[in-house]
Formats: structure tokens, sequence, C-alpha cells
């Protein structure tokens, strides 16, 4: 049994062996720097040379440093490093949840014709937990990443990551967003800003005006669909109301919209129409509206986006823009074997754009007169 001595001993060595491990994946120590000496490593986290040797020797055996006699310690690239694993990593937001099965689904089938397999990984929408999975995934054996970026509208402060990701020849596939500094990277997106476009001029066509706009405010799906309700309402020389629009984040998406929606409809806040970031969201609005006594779409119409599963529910049945998820997934896999095949001959800027489709449900209806409770339409 281990004393308490011999416990810290130990934690010693692998909190040394961490940091410096932490400090190579992350760039600050680059491939070909110099480590700090066994003295000087000794002196700074106040532990013995025998632990600092013990910590070095780990991560020369990882493959991490490499000693030179009478040089000292220098970093290297992972000895691990392995271009033909026949691993691909896929890291979305979520697994089970909302479009992401059969995203997943559509990698999945690609891949495994090409004799590839899949290492699922999920972030939650986590900045830090995106860059958890990629400090993992680089001590890995992978061929390539298709990655669906947490936040995207936020600034990426693990760029560091990425770039380490092009230091080892691995490539990665942006899907559903990307951060705006990395828009010359692979990725396949849907065109958000013209679905947003799409969904709200249909609206406008059917007479309405007062046209509420819900979105996410934290990626850039969010802030594209928002951009294309802005450019319907400015064509149609509607003018743009900020108070129209409710902005919700990842952590509150459960309740805000919900609680926004009752909110302005029990305040008789003028609407007779809600563009929503998404079906998930069109869902927890039209029960807002049920609540505070308004039907859909008699008194409000209301559309989502993405065409998912719970596009259709208890006879009600969404008009969305379709997300072609299989199909989506497909495209990533297809570009991640394409770049893996030609590597640097196929070039960054691989940007797959897909078009948007309106599906018409029931509901939305037609707008005939006055906007309240007792508003007439025609279906």
């Amino acid at each position: 049994m281990l004393n308490q001595d011999s416990v810290q001993k130990e934690l010693k060595y692998v909190r040394l062996m961490e940091d410096l491990k932490g400090k190579i994946l992350s760039g600050e120590i680059r491939m070909g720097d110099k480590l700090p000496s066994e003295n000087e490593l000794s002196s700074e986290y106040h532990i013995s040379r025998q632990t600092v040797r013990k910590a070095l020797s780990i991560l020369e055996n990882a493959g991490y440093v490499y000693a030179e006699h009478g040089r000292g310690t220098f970093c290297s690239k992972p000895a691990h490093r392995n271009r033909n694993s026949k691993n691909i990593a896929v890291v979305t937001t979520y697994l089970s949840d909302y479009i992401f099965p059969r995203v997943i689904k559509g990698i999945d089938t690609v891949l495994t014709k090409a004799g590839y397999s899949i290492i699922l990984k999920n972030t939650k929408n986590s900045r830090s937990q995106e860059a958890n999975c990629l400090k993992e995934l680089l001590e890995k054996d992978i061929d390539g990443i298709i990655i669906e970026p947490s936040k995207s509208q936020i600034y990426c402060n693990h760029m560091d990551l990425y770039e380490k990701l092009e230091e080892y020849q691995i490539p990665y596939v942006f899907i559903q967003g990307c951060f705006s500094k990395m828009r010359d990277k692979p990725q396949v997106l849907m065109d958000d800003c013209k679905g947003g476009y799409m969904i709200t001029k249909y609206l406008i066509e059917m007479g309405h005006k007062n046209i509420i706009g819900v979105f996410k405010s934290d990626d850039i799906q969010g802030q594209n669909r928002h951009k294309g309700y802005v450019l319907a309402l400015q064509e149609a020389d509607i003018l743009y109301d900020p108070d129209k629009v409710i902005w919700f984040y990842t952590e509150d998406r459960k309740v805000h919209a919900y609680e926004s929606i009752y909110h302005m409809a029990v305040n008789d806040y003028p609407m007779d129409a809600v563009v929503c970031y998404n079906d998930q969201i069109a869902v927890k609005v039209i029960q807002g509206l049920n609540d505070a006594g308004f039907k859909v779409p008699e008194n409000v119409s209301v559309t989502g986006y993405d065409n998912s599963y719970i596009a259709s529910n208890n006879g009600l049945k969404l008009t969305t823009i379709v997300h072609p998820q299989e199909k989506l997934g497909e495209m990533a896999a297809e570009l991640m074997l394409d770049l893996i095949k030609c590597g640097e001959e196929t070039g960054n800027n691989r940007k797959i754009l897909i078009e948007p489709e309106i599906v018409i449900g029931n509901s939305t209806c037609k707008k005939t007169t006055c906007n309240d409770k007792h508003t007439s339409y025609t279906i």
C-alpha cells in the first residue's frame, strides 16, 4: 500500500508530464524547441531531478520529446502518428439529439464503405469541451476529423489546436458552421442566409407583416438565418424592428424562446407570424403561443428550419426548410476522403454550400384580416 509521500511523488511527476504534454499539444512548445533543463524544471516545479527524469522518460517513450546527449531534450512530433490508421474522428455538438443521428449515419455510410471506422465525440456545444476533444484526438491515430464547431459565432480561442492538426497533416472538414477566421478551410454548410430569406419571404407573400424572429446568437447558423430574415423584410419595405427579434443562447434554449413568446403574446404584442431558428425552437414557440391562448396557424403562423422528425407533431406539420441530414453527412465524408487521397493538392478552399428548399406544412396560412386572436385566415 502506497504511503502519503509516495502518492505525492506520483502526483508530482504526472503533473509535470501532463503540463509539458499540454504545452506541446497547444503549440506553446513547438517541434524542435528545446525544453528547460532538468535543473530548471526541478526548480520551477519544486520537485527532484529524479522526478523530472521520470516525467521526461514517459514523454520520450510516447514520442513527444527526444533527448540528445550533451545537448538536452527537444520537442518532436508524436511518434505514434499513423497516416493509415483507417480511423476518422467525428466531433459534433450532440450525438443522439435532433438531426445529429442522421448526419452521423450519412458520414458512417460513406466511410464504412471506404473501409474506415469512425471515432465519435460530442462537445455539448461547449468550447472548452471542443478543445478537450481535439487534445485527446491529437494523441490518437486518426486520418482526419469531421467537426461541427461549438458556438461558431464566437471567436475561437483554441486556434492553436487546429494549427497542430495542420502541423501533423491531419485534414479536417467543418460541417454546419465554421469559425470566422477559418472560412478558407474545407467545409460543408447549408446556405442559411438564403434559407432565412426564403422562409421569411414566403410569410410576407402570405400577407404577414408583423413577423417575429427567434434566432440563436452564438452560432453562425443563427446569425446567417437572421441576415436572411432582415433581407426579406428590407426587400418588402417592411421596417426592421430589433424589438421583434428574440435572441437566445445555447444555455437558455429550452426556456428563453418559450418565455419570450408567451410574454409577448399575453401582452398583445403585434405579431402574425414567427420565423424560428429551427424546428426545436418552433415547437417551444408553438407551446408558448398555445399557453397564451393563441392558435397556430389560425392566429399566428410559425415556421421552423431543418425538416427534422419533430416537424410533425400531433397533426401539426411545420412549414420549414429542408435540411438534407444524411446527404450533408455523406458530402462531408466524401470531401474528407478526397482530402486524405489528394492531400494538399486539393487546397484548403473546398466549400460546399447546400441550397435550401421550403417544405410547406399546416403551421402557416394566408393572412386576410387584422392581427389578433380572432384573426380570420384562409388556408
